[in-house]
This record gives C-alpha cells, sequence and structure tokens, in this order.
C-alpha cells in the first residue's frame, strides 16, 4: 500500500537522525538514570526486607506450686510444670523461628552476662515464685526483662510477643478475680469453671491465640521499590512529556518538505493528496507508538519499573500515542513554516508538557488536587494519568475511562489538524 510505504519512508527518515534518536530515547533515559542513581540505585533494588532474628536467652527458675497445679488443667499450657515453663516453651515456639533463637541458662546472672557480652540482645528472668504469685489472686507476677541499649528494633519485637502473650493470661486471671470477690470464693472448682467460660469465649479457646499470630517481616513483600516507585514516576512524565515532542516533531516532516519542495512534487504524481497526507499522518503514529513501546521496555529492563499488567497498559500506550499524534497534527496545521516550530516546541508543547505533568510533581498522590484535575484540561495529563493507573494496579473501568477521553481528545484534535491540511493543498 502506498500510504504504509510513505509513512515508513518517513519513519526511516526520522529514525536516522541521531538527534531525534537521542531526544527520543536518550534524554528521557537521561533523566531517569539521574534520579534511579540518585536514590540508591541497585542497592535498594530488592523487593523484600528482613530482620535479623534476635539472639534471647531465657533463666527460668520458676519452681511451679501447688496454685498452679491446681489450675493449670484450665491453662493452654499442656504438661508444664510452672507458668514459667509455658513462657518459655511459647518463646521456643517455631513460629517465632525468624524474629527469635531462644537458648536457656541456669542464672539470672549468666542470663546477664549474655547480654553484657553482646552474646545475646535480650535476657528474660522468670523468677523463682512466678508461677504462685501468678495463681494468687492478690499477688502480682513480674518478669525481668534485661536488654542490649545498643539494640532497638530486636528487643521491641521480644517485649512485644512477651507482653501481648502475658496480657492475655492476665485477663484470665482479672476473670477469675472478679468472680472471687463477687462469689467470696476461692474454691479451685469455681476456677476452673470461670476459666472454661473465658476460655471459650477467646479465639480458639486461647486468650493470647489472636495475639501470637505473627508472621516475620522477612516473608513478607515491601509493596514496591522505592527507588523503582520513584523513578517510575518520573519515567511516566518523561515518556509522556518527550512523546508528544516527539509527536509534534514528526508532524513538522509535513512542513519542512513544503518548503524543500518535495511535498508539492509528490502532489503531481499519480498518487492521490489524501493518500500522500495519510501516510505522513501515520507516520507520526508509528514513529510515537515506537517510542513509547522501547520507553517502557527499556525503562523495565534498565531501572526494573513495574508499568502493570499487559492489556491496561497497552490500551493506554495505545491512546497516549493517538493522542500525541494528533496533537502533533494539530499544532502543525496552524503553522504557516517550520521556522515557527521553534516557538511552538519551546512554548505551547514544553508548556502543555509541564502541566501535564503535574501529578508527577505532586509525588503520583492518589488524592486529587486542584493541580491534578487542572492537568487534564491538556492531553498529557490524561497519558500520565493512565500510565500512573496502570502502574498502580487501577480498575480496568479506571483505565478505559481515561483511554475513552484520551481518544475523544485525539478524535478532535486529528480531524481539526486534518481538515486544515486538507484544505491548505486542495
Amino acid at each position: 500500500m502506498k500510504i504504509l510505504d510513505i509513512a515508513l519512508k518517513d519513519m526511516t527518515r526520522s529514525f536516522r537522525s541521531y538527534f531525534a534518536l537521542m531526544f527520543m530515547f536518550g534524554v528521557p533515559l537521561l533523566m531517569g538514570g539521574m534520579f534511579y542513581f540518585m536514590f540508591g540505585g541497585r542497592g535498594n533494588a530488592g523487593n523484600s526486607f528482613s530482620v535479623p532474628a534476635t539472639k534471647v536467652v531465657v533463666a527460668n527458675l520458676d519452681r511451679g506450686g501447688p496454685g498452679f497445679d491446681a489450675v493449670k488443667a484450665e491453662f493452654p499450657v499442656g504438661d508444664a510444670q510452672s507458668m514459667g515453663a509455658v513462657i518459655l516453651s511459647t518463646l521456643q515456639d517455631k513460629q517465632f523461628a525468624d524474629l527469635m533463637k531462644v537458648t536457656t541458662v541456669d542464672n539470672a546472672e549468666a542470663a546477664r552476662s549474655e547480654v553484657d557480652t553482646q552474646a545475646a540482645g535480650v535476657a528474660i528472668i522468670i523468677p523463682a515464685d512466678f508461677s504462685e504469685r501468678f495463681s494468687d489472686l492478690s499477688a502480682t507476677a513480674t518478669i525481668e526483662l534485661y536488654k542490649d541499649p545498643t539494640l532497638t528494633l530486636g528487643p521491641a519485637i521480644v517485649e512485644s510477643i512477651l507482653s501481648q502473650y502475658m496480657n492475655g493470661m492476665s485477663g484470665a486471671k482479672i476473670a477469675v478475680n472478679v468472680v472471687a470477690k463477687q462469689t467470696g470464693s476461692t474454691d479451685p472448682k469455681l476456677i476452673g469453671s470461670v476459666l472454661q467460660a473465658y476460655m471459650g469465649g477467646s479465639p480458639a479457646g486461647d486468650p493470647s491465640a489472636s495475639l501470637l499470630e505473627v508472621r516475620s517481616p522477612s516473608s513478607v513483600k515491601a509493596p514496591s521499590n522505592p527507588v523503582s516507585a520513584i523513578v517510575g514516576l518520573i519515567m511516566a512524565g518523561m515518556t509522556v512529556f518527550y512523546a508528544f515532542f516527539t509527536g509534534a516533531s514528526s508532524a513538522q516532516s509535513i512542513l519542512r518538505e513544503e518548503e524543500e519542495g518535495t511535498l508539492p512534487r509528490l502532489f503531481t504524481t499519480p498518487t492521490t493528496q489524501t493518500t500522500i497526507l495519510g501516510g505522513k499522518l501515520l507516520a507520526v503514529v508509528l514513529t510515537v507508538a515506537v517510542q513509547m513501546i522501547v520507553m517502557v521496555i527499556l525503562s523495565r529492563l534498565i531501572f526494573g519499573i513495574a508499568w502493570g499488567a499487559v492489556l491496561p497498559l497497552a490500551l493506554i500506550i495505545l491512546g497516549s500515542v493517538v493522542a500525541a499524534s494528533a496533537f502533533g497534527v494539530f499544532l502543525m496545521s496552524l503553522l504557516k513554516n517550520a521556522k515557527q516550530a521553534a516557538v511552538v516546541f519551546g512554548g505551547v508543547v514544553t508548556a502543555t508538557g509541564m502541566l501535564g505533568m503535574a501529578k508527577v510533581f505532586t509525588g503520583g498522590s492518589t488524592v486529587s488536587g486542584p493541580l491534578d484535575t487542572v492537568s487534564l484540561f491538556v492531553p498529557q495529563g490524561w497519558a500520565v494519568r493512565g500510565l500512573l493507573q496502570t502502574m498502580n494496579g487501577a480498575p480496568l473501568g479506571d483505565i478505559l475511562l481515561t483511554v475513552a477521553a484520551l481518544l475523544i481528545i485525539s478524535a478532535v484534535l486529528f480531524t481539526v489538524g486534518a481538515m486544515r491540511f486538507q484544505k491548505r493543498y486542495a
């Protein structure tokens, strides 16, 4: 087809220009690379984070006692002979293996020494009378937590786990204490029935069950790589910004060939004017399409940018390509010669491009502000919005709305521009 032949010829001419290639691919990638290395580059490329396991040493001095033996059947303590053994067993549970490495020593001095020599980060010392005091409704049971002052996160995690467990068990003791005060009885059978009722109202019959469902941060993926997120935001804006420059620059070839005399000569050939103009307009669309697709692929490979699902991304690229091409055709149809293009590039394209990148300047915030709304008055704003939507995994309905807006704007601009060119060369 002659239209395709003309389009491919114009595309070949564009891609043979080193200046055009630098403008289409070099400058946007250099801008993205600048921010990429500014924020750490590959050093932050991991998509997950991990917390090193804290070394915990436990000195369980608890001797148990008759008070604990009387009620332990109602607690989820298994065959433990003391409350201290229950706590030690809980800390050694496999669900905490990624957070704590628990060892035991025979006395409090040894436990503290482990922390002082930094062989351990936290020492837990359970006193000898802990079970008896825990079973005594009028007494307060305490545990000593001895930690390395140079550490922050690890000891805080251990303290949180221990506190949550003890808060759950304390709830059972409080329930028994309330009933004992109301009835005036501390009969073991009564205490057992209260504990059974309390356990029955707790998750899985265990007052601490909901508190001990802990996942290691090492198994949790971060929502995104911070560096890639920042660079992705920049690249989304740069890709759209320079795609619209390419659209205008490609459409400028019509004016340039008119001044060089090649376009009038083409009109004297048997090829119809509609075919010639159609081929040149198709060249604009194909050139912008190649630019955007290559930019998306290169930025993904170089910077690790996650552009989102293929279908939404393809739809947004399609809408953006058509919009950038129509925008360029429309602008060039308003000019009388190629010399005026410099003013257009420096003024109109730059101004509308910067306005369309308002979402980038606001950090890609999901909250719509006045500047975001104003940016939608130009097609660049819709194109940037679409790329950010695909990166953030927006619903397909939102994507289709953005694509529809781009196509409507494109239809208006392209129709006006094409009609002006046809009228001009009629």
